[in-house]
């Protein structure tokens, strides 16, 4: 990712713009850090709805912090969409994280995932089979493990999610894709 840095120089008692490109590519570190962002929001999440707070307004600041849907398109597919199995704006992605019922046009099979369907989460692992960098972006894959806050049995879903640096200098994801394993039929 680059952006540009505007200097205005003095020449001939005149002013002159000087725009120089500046790159910051993702790193390992950025990707850590965001992941560990990321489970924290959804147990943020989790807990205040749990406590009958407000949970509506940490999800959208922590979904302003993560996606970069205000810096550009974001591909992101969610791990329990049956209908609507994509979800390019971020009111649909709002929908999936917290439910349906909680905002306006959302899509009735969503239960809000990031409250687990009522049912809150304690703890959110990320467990990465790979990190790889490319032409500045961050592409992560592998598995997160996500525990039940009412009974405690963990669930686990597959991922690859993509990171850039946007024009603000703050990595967030632009690609997201989630699945559950494969279940052979018997």
């Amino acid at each position: 990712m680059s952006y540009k840095i505007n200097y205005k120089m003095l020449k001939n008692s005149s002013i002159k713009e000087v725009t120089k490109e500046v790159t910051k590519e993702v790193t390992k570190e950025d990707i850590l850090d965001i992941q560990k962002k990321w489970a924290n929001a959804i147990i943020n999440i989790s807990t205040i709805y749990l406590n009958n707070n407000n949970y509506v307004d940490e999800a959208l600041k922590s979904a302003n912090e993560l996606y970069a849907y205000n810096f550009g398109e974001v591909l992101f597919k969610p791990t329990k969409a049956h209908k609507f199995q994509f979800r390019p704006t971020a009111n649909e992605a709002m929908s999936y994280f917290i439910g349906y019922n909680a905002l306006d046009n959302g899509y009735i099979e969503d239960k809000g995932f990031a409250i687990n369907g009522g049912k809150g989460y304690n703890n959110c692992v990320y467990n990465n089979h790979n990190i790889i960098i490319i032409n500045g972006i961050g592409i992560a894959m592998g598995t997160y493990d996500f525990t039940c806050a009412k009974s405690g049995s963990i669930e686990s879903a597959e991922y690859t999610f993509g990171y850039k640096r946007c024009s603000d200098n703050k990595v967030r994801i632009f690609l997201h894709h989630s699945s559950l394993p494969y279940s052979p039929l018997e």
